[in-house]
């Protein structure tokens, strides 16, 4: 029965559906579970299901839209916005990370070859997991999210370039010197940039243009300009995954980029699926086994080298040492490119089989051990930051802005300046409320700033940030933030500094509500109920003076 490939890929996608639920509930990534599903059913193990071309053949597909969407969302301004930090923090750890963890594998006994590609691949992090989990808190636009987005974009741009070198080098045969390929690459990289960018600035934005008047076209030429690109990049002798990037850079700059990338994740995802599930069955559990004390070290390395490192680099740039902490969590594991990288040493005949397993086992640790640290980042602060003080200097100047007068005079505090918070900060100052508005959006706090507020950067949930707060003269304490847990930990930091003024905070429901009331809250908002009710009201006043 399973010889049918039809009947293979429905159960592979059934467990594996199972299997993402399971994780969710652990609150895993899915990438865990398709691993586990593909050792499960691999030859290792059960032998269900048996490597199959048409199983590689989707394992492809989904890999060169990994890389197309990568690029098409490669958005420089936000390198641009959080200034050199990204850059130096991006390749700074790259460097530092690969340096150490070739050390570490010639020490385990690997031979140089083996011990680059495992020190490489030590030094990317999953900008798909990052992203997601400082989405589901709600940080990435605070300044560790931005910081941290931006050295994974630098993470990706140097994956790429390494993909293209280890290309070179894998095609340098005997007879063929290295410098000879090498410029060989060269001549064709320039040509295939060059077409790149005639493409993107004379045929791409008007043939966009016209097919986007059906949104099915545009998708369809979408995934053809993808794979054509990846086709184009493996004639070209770089690889699939490269040509697949660059696909993606040349539509980045159109205005239909983010409609591609929403419509494309979904399919993604799915064929991406066929990767991980045909990445588990190809390895050996007896392997693993034997591999599992050199992956212990190197995750280890991987989940406390790689945080320390960003903070240094921050830390020596002037960010105090909370922002370098959440940040440099950010890369205390290694990332789906790490198993592409390896996968591609193996196709090149650079790595054995034994080698591939290594990597996925320290990626399954340290994407495991990682998603609880960076979902509990602010209570793990907590903990160590007595023990972080010298990756802080004495004056972190990059971060003066965010150090408030004590003394200042304001009638109200306001933290926040979402739509809700920047709303009513409009209104309160309409009415002439001196007021100091406070948000962890570096963006934001310039746009308010342009406008005439006075806002400052800083971060609610951050007990030493709430003590410089100009707490004696200020009447109201508003919370915009609608979290209860941020919110929760502001009036614990209220309470430390001894305020006695009134306090506000909004909340998501009645429930939430009725805690904080309970808490000796003077004022709770509700912005959807508030605002329905006052509509409400309106209506009826309306509707009885008709009357």
């Amino acid at each position: 029965m399973f010889d049918s490939v039809f009947v293979q890929i429905g159960v592979i996608v059934g467990l594996a559906a199972a299997a993402g639920g399971a994780a969710q509930l652990l609150r895993q990534p899915l990438i865990v579970a398709f691993i586990a599903v593909g050792i499960l059913l691999g030859p290792s193990a059960i032998g269900m299901v048996s490597l199959r071309s048409e199983i590689e053949l989707f394992a492809r597909l989904g890999i060169a839209l990994l890389l197309f969407v990568v690029g098409l969302k490669l958005d420089v301004h936000i390198i641009r916005t959080v200034g050199p930090v990204a850059l130096a923090s991006g390749l700074g750890q790259v460097f530092f990370t690969s340096v150490v963890g070739y050390l570490i594998a010639l020490l385990l006994g690997m031979s140089q070859v083996t011990a680059i590609y495992v020190a490489v691949a030590l030094t990317f992090s999953s900008t798909i997991i990052i992203v997601k989990l400082l989405s589901d808190k709600r940080e990435v636009d605070s300044l560790h999210g931005r910081i941290a987005v931006g050295f994974l974009i630098v993470q990706d741009i140097v994956v790429v370039l390494v993909m293209i070198g280890l290309t070179a080098f894998g095609q340098a045969g005997d007879d063929v010197s290295m410098s000879r390929e090498a410029l060989k690459i060269l001549l064709k990289g320039g040509a295939f940039l060059l077409t790149v960018a005639l493409l993107m600035h004379y045929v791409l934005p008007r043939l966009l243009h016209r097919l986007a008047r059906s949104s099915e076209l545009l998708m369809l030429f979408a995934i053809a300009w993808a794979v054509l690109g990846a086709v184009a990049g493996e004639v070209l002798g770089f690889s699939k995954e490269v040509g697949a990037f660059l696909a993606g850079v040349s539509i980045a700059s159109t205005p239909y980029r983010e409609q591609v990338a929403a419509r494309l994740v979904s399919l993604r995802d799915f064929l991406l699926l066929f990767f991980f599930i045909e990445l588990g069955a190809s390895l050996n559990l007896g392997t693993l086994g034997a591999q599992l004390g050199a992956s212990v070290i190197f995750s280890l390395f991987v989940l406390v080298g790689n945080p320390l490192i960003v903070m240094g680099i921050m830390g020596y740039m002037g960010y105090r040492k909370r922002t370098g902490f959440l940040a440099g969590l950010t890369v205390a594991q290694i990332s789906e490119f790490s198993l592409i990288l390896a996968s591609l040493g193996l196709s090149l005949g650079h790595l054995q089989q034994e080698t591939l397993g290594l990597i996925t086992l320290v990626g399954l640790i340290t994407i495991s051990v990682s998603t609880y640290m960076i979902l509990y980042s602010h209570p793990l602060y907590e903990r160590l930051a007595p023990w972080l003080s010298i990756f802080e200097r004495k004056v972190p100047h990059r971060e003066l802005d965010s150090q408030l007068n004590p003394s200042a005079r304001v009638d109200a505090l306001l933290i926040g300046l979402g739509r809700y918070g920047a709303a009513l900060a409009a209104n309160l100052r309409e009415r002439g409320c001196r007021m100091l508005a406070v948000d962890f959006d570096p963006t934001a706090v310039q746009r308010h700033v342009r406008d005439g507020y006075m806002v400052h950067y800083g971060d609610a949930e951050d007990p030493e940030f709430v003590a410089t707060l100009p707490l004696t003269e200020t009447r109201w304490v508003v919370s915009t933030i609608r979290d209860s847990g941020i919110n929760n930990s502001l009036l614990h930091g209220l309470r430390q500094q001894g305020y006695r003024g009134k306090v506000a905070v909004a909340c998501s429901s009645p429930r939430d509500a009725i805690r904080f009331e309970q808490a000796g809250v003077d004022l709770v908002l509700i912005p959807y109920s508030d605002a329905a009710k006052e509509a409400a009201d309106l209506i009826l006043a309306d509707a009885e003076s008709e009357e």
